[in-house]
């Protein structure tokens, strides 16, 4: 098998999109990275991956990379670790004849206002929703739901632009903002559902684990950690681990990872939505580290038609949590780091900014500048460690400078 390529379809910039080009040289094939901007990927030169510029977006450009490919030592398989590429690895992988998903099972399950009709329609319980494109039926659909409600984008994942919308004037206003960015032509406006979150991460069909997730203050819901497996009653999880199946027949999915979103309700689980994918956050870390079980090279391997490895052995549990911007400004310096990832029971340490990057509070995954994962036998320990690591690295921001005005009148025309 060496000297066979394996493709990635651009990439996570955060979390495991590393990780997968190190699973294909594990199992010795030859990771290539296909990029509009190969740069925005540290790792790709850090670690000598090949890369292929062209346009990702369009999916003729993208069969033409994988065809040549297969000329120039062969093709395993193609897949992505980014959300916004899975559907293009899925249905280049179908014109190649090579292992995947079905892709319009995964283009359609990105579309989040498809999704959710498709799991209503099934029986599946989801929140009350409505799909709209202007700010006046945004509103007026909020308040046939009653607030308060969450209003999102209809494709997108790490939180970017979902917001809880508590009155009237909060849906008009930020459903304008999401409206008026050109990439949503349309939003959701969707029930707030109350309760506790997890995460059922799956594959080929089965239940992997339940992961129970933290999230920051309302009204936004950027994810400050995860613990795997969730601290929770086994008739809680069996329960979310079947709700998590029946949307995945319901969708037309199954063929290796997904991951589903859910909350806690009330009255059970509420699926909040199905990514078609590999979870980020860290997750796959956190899994093998508690389980053994690493999903990112059973990624590779299914999408490569290669065995699966055993699984090893586990600590047990695992937690992830997050170092998050708090102000806006230009980094200056990413101090504790190697203090971290020395602590106890900690099996990762990674910062996800770096000196002289600006930062800009977005409310979504992209205010996390540092995660840490760590491992115990019992689930108190590993959050104690994981929250005691994260607390020794400290990202120092600085105000940045405006525009002198002289400078400023000299750079006019």
């Amino acid at each position: 098998m060496n000297g066979t390529w394996m493709a990635f379809v651009e990439s996570n910039t955060t979390g495991t999109g590393r990780e997968f080009c190190a699973a294909a040289r594990a199992r010795g094939l030859r990771p290539v990275l296909l990029a509009r901007d190969p740069g925005r990927y540290p790792y790709a030169a850090e670690d000598a991956v090949d890369t292929r510029l062209l346009d990702t977006c369009d999916p003729d450009a993208v069969l033409r990379a994988l065809t040549g490919l297969t000329a120039d030592g062969g093709l395993a398989g193609v897949t992505s670790s980014s959300e916004y590429y899975v559907a293009t690895a899925a249905r280049a992988a179908a014109a190649l004849g090579l292992p995947g998903p079905d892709g319009a099972a995964v283009a359609d399950c990105r579309a989040k206002d498809v999704q959710r009709e498709r799991l209503r329609r099934a029986g599946v319980p989801v929140p009350a929703f409505e799909a709209v494109a202007d700010a006046a039926a945004a509103v007026a659909a909020a308040e046939s739901l009653g607030h308060p409600v969450v209003l999102k984008p209809v494709s997108g994942s790490g939180s970017v632009g979902v917001r809880l919308c508590r009155d009237a004037d909060e849906s008009r206003r930020w459903a304008r903002r999401l409206l008026d960015d050109g990439a949503n032509a349309r939003i959701l406006v969707e029930e707030a559902v109350h309760g506790p979150e997890f995460s059922v991460e799956t594959f080929d069909g089965e239940v992997v684990t339940v992961v129970a997730k933290h999230v920051g203050p309302t009204p936004y819901f950027v994810e400050t950690g995860h613990d795997v497996p969730a601290a929770a009653p086994r008739s809680t999880t069996h329960a979310l681990g079947e709700t998590a199946l029946h949307a995945l027949s319901a969708l037309g999915l199954g063929w290796g990872a997904a991951h589903t979103e859910l909350r806690w309700s009330a009255g059970g689980p509420v699926v909040i939505e199905v990514n078609p994918r590999l979870a980020g956050g860290m997750i796959p870390v956190a899994v093998r580290a508690a389980l053994g079980l690493d999903l990112v090279d059973a990624v590779v391997a299914r999408a490569a038609g290669l065995p699966a490895a055993a699984p090893g052995t586990g600590a047990g549990h695992a937690a992830v949590r997050f170092v998050r911007a708090t102000h806006e400004g230009r980094v200056r310096a990413v101090r504790g780091l190697r203090a971290a990832a020395a602590a106890p029971g900690v099996l990762a340490a990674r910062a996800s900014t770096a000196p002289g990057r600006d930062l800009r509070i977005t409310h979504s995954f992209q205010d996390r500048l540092a995660c840490v994962v760590a491992a115990a036998p019992a689930p108190v320990q590993a959050v104690r460690r994981a929250v005691a690591a994260a607390d020794l690295i400290e990202v120092d921001v600085e105000p940045v400078p405006a525009p002198h005005p002289s400078r400023e009148r000299a750079a006019t025309p």
